[in-house]
C-alpha cells in the first residue's frame, strides 16, 4: 500500500487525511508540534486497525534540529505522497496599517521556507516510491485573480510565494517523474476555515486524496480546486 507523509497532522485537514489514509490501508507518517498532547492522532495511534500503519512525529516545521531527527527516523523509506499541510493564518498581519513584523515572519517561516526545506529534505524519498506525488496545500486566497477583497496580506502573499515555489520546483523535479502539485482544500469547517465552510473535514479530506490518487504528470506545475479544475494565478 502506499506511504504518506503529512505536515500539521493533529488537526484539520491534516487529520482528516490521516484518518481517511488509515481507512484505505495507508503507510501514515504524521508530523505535530506536540504528540504528546495531540489526543486524537494518539487515539488512531493507540486503536489496533492502525498499529501498523501509523507513525506519529513531533514536527515544528520551523525546527532544524527536529527535520533532521525526522529525516534520520524514515530513513531511505519511500513516501509516494508528501503532504506539506502545516500553516497560520497570521491575523495580526492582516489588515492595511497593522503590518506586524513578528507575525510576518512566523507567516514566512510556516507557510513558505517549510514546505520548501521539506520537498527539498525529502525528495529522495517520493523519488523512491512508486506514485512519486508532492502536495502543497496553498488556497485561493494565493490567488490574485481571485482577490476581490483585499486584506489576508501576509497569508495572501505567503500562499501566492508557495505557489511560486511548487511551479519552480515541478519544473525542477520533473527529471525525476516527481508530481508537484499546489492544492487549495475548499472552503473546510476547521479552526482556521470557521464554522461557515462549505465542506466537512471528511469531505475535504475525501475529496483531497481522490484528486491525489488520480494526480498525473500533467498536473505537476498546476493550482488545482478540490473539484480539479485549475485556478488562475
Amino acid at each position: 500500500m502506499p506511504s504518506i507523509l503529512i505536515t500539521g497532522a493533529n488537526r484539520g485537514i491534516g487529520l482528516g487525511l490521516c484518518r481517511e489514509c488509515l481507512s484505505q490501508g495507508w503507510t501514515v507518517h504524521a508530523t505535530c508540534r506536540q504528540p504528546e498532547k495531540s489526543r486524537h492522532l494518539l487515539a488512531l495511534q493507540h486503536d489496533k486497525k492502525y498499529t501498523s500503519q501509523l507513525s506519529v512525529y513531533p514536527l515544528d516545521v520551523r525546527n532544524s534540529e527536529q527535520l533532521e531527527s525526522l529525516q534520520a527516523a524514515l530513513g531511505n523509506s519511500p513516501i509516494d505522497v508528501l503532504v506539506n499541510n502545516a500553516g497560520v493564518h497570521a491575523k495580526k498581519a492582516s489588515q492595511f496599517g497593522h503590518c506586524d513584523e513578528d507575525t510576518w515572519e512566523e507567516a514566512v517561516a510556516v507557510n513558505l521556507l517549510a514546505p520548501m526545506k521539506m520537498m527539498e529534505c525529502f525528495v529522495d524519498n517520493v523519488a523512491d516510491s512508486k506514485m512519486k506525488i508532492i502536495a502543497n496545500l496553498s488556497s485561493k486566497m494565493g490567488s490574485m485573480t481571485d482577490n476581490n477583497s483585499g486584506g489576508s496580506y501576509a497569508y495572501r502573499a505567503t500562499k501566492a510565494a508557495l505557489n511560486a515555489v511548487t511551479v519552480s520546483a515541478a519544473h525542477d523535479l520533473k527529471y525525476r517523474d516527481i508530481i508537484v502539485m499546489v492544492l487549495h482544500p475548499g472552503w473546510v469547517r476547521t479552526d482556521m476555515g470557521g464554522p461557515q465552510g462549505e465542506l466537512s473535514v471528511e469531505q475535504a479530506s475525501t475529496m483531497l486524496l481522490k484528486l491525489i490518487q488520480r494526480a498525473s504528470m500533467s498536473d505537476s506545475g498546476k493550482f488545482l480546486d478540490i473539484d480539479g479544475t485549475e485556478i488562475p494565478w
